[in-house]
């Protein structure tokens, strides 16, 4: 009911050390848009797997410990589909998150698999209980059930490393 600017929605979002955990992971958008750029993929760079780059993983990379968790987890077991789930506003986000092109802050960046991504945000945003209330409070000033509850994560805003 207070809206997402005085709900809390930030607690726990940033460590200790200051580190924002929601854009802490390494930025894969963009080496995969260079292979492309270069007829790289996918014969020479795959795009169902991208590693985590060699920099990210030097001991002084500015890498939170929990990010660094969740890395090693999925290296040790390597799934296909995920969710990233906090506080803030009541809709579905869908890769990718970064925008293509580096100085626009909102753009339509579907992947391949850009059907299936919007059919599992639109079952849980239909799912969701508070997200398709019509009653619901809107977050800030978007008014997301305008198109679901679901969006492209950089067409709402830019995220590298989400």
């Amino acid at each position: 009911r207070q809206g997402s600017e005085l709900s809390g929605w930030a607690m726990g979002r940033w460590t200790y050390e200051g580190i924002d955990l929601n854009h802490n992971f390494a930025d894969l958008n963009t080496a995969l848009w260079d292979a492309e750029d270069n007829d790289l993929v996918p014969h020479e760079f795959p795009n169902h797997y991208i590693p985590i780059p060699e920099y990210y993983t030097f001991a002084n990379a500015t890498v939170a410990p929990e990010t660094r968790a969740v890395i090693d987890w999925m290296q040790r077991y390597p799934f296909v589909l995920s969710a990233n789930l906090h506080g803030g506003e009541l809709v579905v986000t869908y890769p990718f998150d970064m925008t293509r092109t580096y100085w626009k802050a909102q753009e339509l960046t579907p992947t391949a698999d850009d059907g299936v991504f919007r059919w599992l945000a639109t079952v849980y945003a239909t799912s969701n209980l508070a997200m398709a209330t019509e009653e619901r409070r809107l977050c800030h000033y978007d008014d997301f059930m305008r198109v679901g509850n679901i969006i492209n994560g950089a067409n709402w805003h830019t995220v590298p490393g989400s």
